[in-house]
């Protein structure tokens, strides 16, 4: 099978200054997670994209020098020599799959607290330094000898990236994380000396940097600068047609324009809340403003997008940090005719949750990223069965189906049971809810590949007792029953059943997932934390009920921070009239509403209402798991070598959680387990004796 035809466009070379990308496919620069805790968990991640057909692999932000960093986020640094080695790595593995490495410079200014250094940050006004958690730190204005520095600086970074290998260096204005883009802003520049009062002012330090990082690369890399076409503040920021402008003003100076939004929730928006090229009208200008290659993103995982894209002259070259995250081998499929096999992003963002949480970055859709090198996990190669052992998959939800696909893989015989009538468990049910439809991804891409596997066999309306499965002869059995939502209000805030009198109606997310509507006001109680509760209330919002939510936390959906959505959302939901109540948790179900009380100093109050949906934990639905394991003497006779409770019936998590434990659970069979050590490679720093 070849590539069709239609999509060859995508496959040119394209040139970008001194240097020629192999392809159209350009994985932009984006966190991780490892940096420089994790250095050879970035080598081989970034590796892997090259494999998979990426044309040129970037880095994510580099530290340039420790006056400006991130602490406690975790991405590279190129403070001097001795940040070589990790990055000298990564060119060397990514040029030898035959792309181009391109890294992204930055001094972040205002964005950096300097937790680690201690140093002042610099920006170029006095004002407190904008980071995603309120730091009380502030920045001081740069005067004419700390901007010289931060040239000097930046140009000791290049040349540090040129000796790495790297064939693209980035000068970085985008996102609200980079210095140049504080000095274009005029919500942050009130200088009146010559960087600050008009445009041209404002965009000297971008134009210097420009020009500083060129002449010390010479001819030998490209200079592309990342820079944002909008802050969506309308004209209190920095806007589309301002940005242009800004192009306009250096077209040619740059190798490439690497086009984005700013802040980092408004470029990597959710599928919840943006689709496929959703930011297409940002950046369908720039391409009559200058000659130079423009790349750009928009969670593309359709070829026919991306091919349209370049087609109507809006990009030179297809950017993607998520969708090379989901599926590395992306373009390499495309190549080979192997579209119906890509594994397509959800825009969910649990990648995101990442660096957001200084932790290895991790997906839904694709459970192999960041195990790379720590657990020696490919995304398209799994190793062959270690036995003729049969195994037997009960439930088709997202662990479930991920445990047989990859089973069927390694070439087990596998027989998938489901009790219900539709495969896909959780994925499928909230999948149907406001917003989440990309979620159904999660389902098709692994029935599609089970499709393919004539060594699985998948049956419906298989609901199975203990005794069936001792029946049968299964060597192995992996427990994938899912989980239900309690009904009892035990959560986080209550560790004990809240008290229910009659009257309002108390239903949970599965009530409303099975279709029951409630009338008249209602009361969602969420202390999951997460979408779930948003979600809800804006079904019930749109289907005419009044809606009040009430938590404890501060704010609707407060750990979607991690995912970048919580403003989002929040206001999604005040547009729909929906009334937040924070700082309150539901101690009592009445006959005529709620008992709330503040979390803090225990006053109570009565909320009246016709329902309450709680939105609290899961109980794994785990009595078939419990009944086998309580049975293990029988298992002998019927040729049971292990069972295990894989996902949700396991443990309630994230949807990427239960992936990854289908995925574990396939790559784990009938291998050696040692329970007292880490199942992965770590890194450990060594002491310095001098």
């Amino acid at each position: 099978m070849g590539r069709d035809p239609q999509y060859d466009i995508l496959f040119e070379p394209v040139q970008i200054g001194p240097v020629t990308a192999p392809n159209r496919f350009y994985q932009v620069p984006h966190c991780n997670g490892m940096g420089y805790r994790d250095p050879s968990g970035m080598v081989e991640l970034r590796r892997i994209k090259a494999e998979g057909g990426w044309g040129v692999v970037c880095t994510e932000q580099a530290e340039i020098h420790h006056t400006s960093e991130i602490t406690p986020f975790i991405e590279i640094r190129l403070w001097d020599d001795r940040d070589l080695p990790p990055l000298v790595a990564m060119c060397e593995a990514v040029h030898a799959e035959g792309a181009l490495a391109g890294i992204e410079l930055a001094y972040n200014g205002m964005n950096g607290p300097n937790f680690l250094t201690r140093e002042i940050p610099m920006g170029p006004s006095h004002l407190p330094i904008v980071t995603f958690t309120n730091d009380p730190v502030q920045a001081r204005a740069m005067d004419k000898e700390d901007i010289g520095n931060l040239r000097r600086w930046h140009r000791n970074a290049a040349l540090r990236a040129k000796r790495a290998g790297f064939d693209i260096v980035y000068v970085y204005a985008a996102h609200g994380f980079g210095a140049p883009q504080h000095f274009l802003s005029r919500r942050y520049n009130s200088r009146t000396d010559e960087y600050g009062g008009s445009l041209e002012n404002r965009a000297r330090l971008l134009r210097e940097l420009i020009e500083d990082t060129g002449d010390a690369v010479g001819d030998g890399c490209a200079v592309a600068v990342r820079i944002s076409m909008d802050e969506m503040l309308g004209e209190a920021g920095l806007h589309r047609e301002e940005v242009e402008d800004v192009i306009a003003l250096m077209a040619e100076l740059p190798d490439l324009w690497d086009l984005t939004l700013s802040g980092w929730d408004n470029d990597s928006r959710t599928s919840r809340f943006a689709g496929e090229g959703a930011q297409q009208p940002f950046v369908t200008n720039v391409k009559s403003i200058t000659s130079k290659p423009v790349v750009g993103v928009g969670r593309f995982t359709s070829p026919d997008a991306m091919a349209a894209m370049v087609r109507k002259g809006v990009l030179d070259l297809i950017g993607a940090a998520r969708p090379s995250i989901a599926d590395p081998f992306l373009p390499r499929k495309i190549d080979e005719g192997r579209t119906d096999e890509i594994r397509e992003c959800i825009g969910c963002n649990i990648c995101i949750t990442g660096d957001m949480t200084m932790s290895p970055i991790r997906c839904t859709q694709n459970p192999t990223m960041g195990e790379e090198w720590r657990r020696g996990w490919h995304p398209e190669r799994i190793p062959r069965k270690g036995s003729d052992s049969r195994v037997l998959v009960i439930g088709a939800g997202p662990a479930g189906l991920e445990a047989a696909r990859a089973l069927g893989r390694r070439g087990y015989a596998v027989t998938l049971a489901e009790a219900g009538q539709e495969p896909g468990g959780r994925v499928t049910r909230e999948s149907r809810l406001p917003g989440l439809a990309a979620w159904a991804r999660v389902r098709d891409y692994r029935l599609q590949q089970l499709n393919d596997l004539p060594n699985v066999e998948v049956f419906y309306d298989s609901a199975l007792a203990a005794d069936q499965v001792l029946e049968f002869g299964f060597e192995h059995v992996a427990v994938a029953t899912g989980a239900r939502w309690r009904r009892d209000g035990i959560a986080r805030f209550h560790q004990a059943a809240i008290p229910i009198e009659d009257g309002p109606a108390v239903l949970t997310p599965d009530d409303l997932m099975d279709g029951a509507r409630p009338t008249g006001p209602v009361v969602v109680f969420d202390d999951d934390h997460y979408y779930m509760g948003s979600v809800l209330a804006e079904l019930l919002a749109d289907s005419g009920c009044s809606v009040s939510l009430v938590t404890p936390a501060a704010e609707a959906a407060n750990w979607t921070r991690n995912t970048l959505e919580q403003a989002a959302i929040q206001t999604c939901l005040l547009e729909r009239g929906v009334r937040i109540v924070p700082h309150r948790a539901v101690g009592r179900i009445l006959s005529g509403g709620v008992e709330t009380a503040c979390v803090y100093t225990g006053r109570a109050d009565e909320l009246a209402c016709s329902a309450v949906v709680l939105v609290t934990a899961r109980r794994p639905d785990e009595a078939l798991y419990l009944d086998l394991k309580s049975r293990r003497g029988d298992w002998p006779a019927a040729g049971i070598k292990g069972v295990t409770a894989i996902g949700d019936a396991f443990a309630p998590g994230l949807i990427a959680a239960a992936v990854y434990a289908g995925h574990r659970y396939a790559r784990e069979l009938d291998t050696e387990i040692l329970l007292d050590e880490p199942p992965f490679r770590r890194e450990i720093a060594q002491m310095l004796t001098e």
